[in-house]
């Protein structure tokens, strides 16, 4: 029985799903970036050599209608605000999150809502603290009828969760992911401790 989700989204035009280095993605969503390469379903990253990423990098990345996002500091603090927001809401338990400038990762206990509706309304939160903040990393691009284009990638990576060992290698991996790209662990208030997977025959967390 599936009891959380380990999830993955990627900020517009970061980690791209055919990223030679690998990724949880089995589609590649857009045919301009298809054309750059098949999906690389692996969970591991690949090494590759520097040059080699970087020159397919600036390739696909010209295919791209805006620039790429990148979040500061302060834009990821917001996007934690808004996600806490997201949670107070609709009641989601959380037992991880890392917010890194090009892609979020979060361990999400089972809820009534499907996970894809959990990851969409936590990223309308974000982008709707972002806007109110005046730190939307694309306000440059608003339209005249005063919508922003999407910071986020269309879809997320998922992996089911079945059991407390499950959980935990995911929490671990969430938590170590900021250190591995050289930056300061996460402490967010609206992240829940995991303690133990419920032994009732259906579970949502709520």
């Amino acid at each position: 029985m599936v009891h959380g989700y380990h999830v993955i989204w990627g900020t517009y035009g970061f980690w791209l799903p055919n990223d030679p280095r690998g990724s949880w993605s089995e589609f590649v969503a857009s045919w301009e970036l298809a054309k750059f390469g098949l999906t690389t379903r692996s969970p591991e990253r690949r090494d590759l050599e520097r040059k080699q990423w970087e020159a397919w990098r600036s390739a696909a990345g010209a295919a791209l209608k805006f620039p790429a996002v990148h979040l500061n500091g302060l834009q990821a603090r917001a996007v934690g605000t808004g996600f806490g927001a997201g949670v107070r809401k609709s009641g989601f338990t959380i037992w991880a999150c890392s917010i890194l400038p090009q892609h979020i990762h979060m361990v999400i206990a089972r809820h009534k809502y499907k996970v894809e509706q959990i990851c969409n309304l936590l990223k309308g939160e974000a982008t709707k603290q972002l806007k109110s903040a005046a730190l939307h990393p694309q306000a440059q691009y608003q339209a005249e009828d005063g919508k922003f284009p999407s910071m986020w990638g269309e879809k997320q990576w998922k992996v089911f969760l079945e059991d407390d060992r499950a959980i935990e290698t995911a929490i671990r991996y969430v938590a170590e992911n900021p250190i591995k790209e050289h930056k300061a662990a996460q402490d967010w208030s609206f992240v829940t401790p995991f303690t133990r997977i419920s032994k009732s025959a259906w579970t949502t967390y709520h």
